[in-house]
């Protein structure tokens, strides 16, 4: 039996900052016989615009095998409001558990321009959380 994860990879671009999201899932943290669905993310945030930004904010959409729609809202993202100066990246892991085998996330993060003070909204691409069919 294949124990080959799959990994999904998705971008997007706003005012000169990309975001770009992997997800996995995880086999050993999931228990479908009991509805437990684990997913890992990971958002590189890459700043191509020519002013510091702060995140400050973020928003999550998230729907679940069609059942029902959640949605999530805090400061920072993993306790932390990060800078991210210009040419730099800020990279951060985390974590959906779903009560089905797919489901969706998107959302968007509320950031700050450090020099002229304009706060904008910056989009997270749509992705897909789903379980890979594994192959005997």
């Amino acid at each position: 039996m294949s124990t080959t994860l799959s990994k999904r990879m998705k971008e997007d671009v706003t005012a000169g900052i990309r975001v770009r999201v992997e997800t996995q899932y995880q086999f050993q943290a999931s228990e479908p016989e009991n509805d437990v669905y684990i997913f890992a993310y990971r958002i590189h945030i890459r700043n191509q615009s020519d002013s510091p930004v702060q995140l400050l904010n973020r928003h999550w959409d998230i729907s679940d095998c069609g059942h029902e729609m959640r949605t999530v809202d805090g400061a920072g993202v993993v306790g932390k409001q990060p800078v991210i100066h210009p040419d730099e990246e800020f990279i951060y892991i985390s974590g959906c558990q779903l009560s089905g085998p797919i489901g969706q996330m998107v959302g968007h993060y509320e950031m700050q321009d450090l020099i002229s003070g304009n706060t904008f909204t910056v989009r997270i691409p749509a992705f897909t959380l789903e379980m890979p069919f594994k192959l005997n």
